[in-house]
């Protein structure tokens, strides 16, 4: 999925829609969270920040919910949501950050999905974490959003979102929009879920 090209959306609303390959298909579609993992000092990994990513998602037959580390919500690619997280980074030794694989083999059973990043543990710093999210896909650009329209003390940021353009395609649109959690966020995007704490 190695992809020399970019495409960065850096205004708010900003979008672009996927392209397909010559199989007029979308494939795989892995979205890539990173952060600044600059360590110094002894007590340096006491004051790391946890950036994590999620998503909400919604399917065409009205299923809804979240695949995210915090509560094991990891998902499935072969099964709904057809969205699964590689994996939970608790330590910011992963250079590669972590992942979100969509199957966009199912593209008709997806409505919607948002992709968001949240500091399970640490100072809600983003301007520190300097995140960037990067979707990547066989048939076309990387696309990349930047966490840099900062808003420290909010715990959560709505990155970007995916929808279902006319079952052939995603339109990825960039939104950067900081929340308190989880319910503020979802309130915003009217997802309607019931949140209850949670843990990893």
């Amino acid at each position: 999925m190695l992809n020399l090209n970019k495409i960065e959306l850096t205004k708010k609303g900003q979008n672009i829609n996927l392209e397909k390959n010559n199989s007029q298909k979308i494939g795989e579609i892995l979205v890539n969270l990173n952060w600044n993992q600059k360590k110094s000092g002894f007590f340096s990994k006491f004051n790391n920040v946890d950036l994590d990513i999620g998503c909400l998602f919604e399917l065409k037959n009205g299923q809804k919910g979240c695949v995210q580390a915090l509560g094991n919500a990891f998902g499935s690619l072969q099964n709904a949501p057809y969205i699964k997280l590689d994996g939970d980074d608790r330590t910011g030794a992963a250079t590669e950050g972590e992942n979100l694989r969509i199957n966009g083999e199912k593209i008709k059973e997806i409505k919607r999905i948002l992709v968001y990043s949240f500091i399970y543990q640490g100072a809600a710093n983003w301007s520190q974490a300097d995140g960037v999210a990067t979707l990547k896909y066989s048939s076309g650009s990387d696309i990349e959003v930047k966490l840099n329209e900062h808003q420290n003390g909010k715990t959560m940021c709505a990155i970007a979102l995916i929808e279902n353009v006319n079952d052939e395609t995603f339109k990825v649109e960039r939104v950067v929009e900081y929340f308190s959690g989880h319910k503020d966020m979802d309130r915003k995007f009217r997802w309607g879920l019931n949140w209850v704490a949670g843990k990893k």
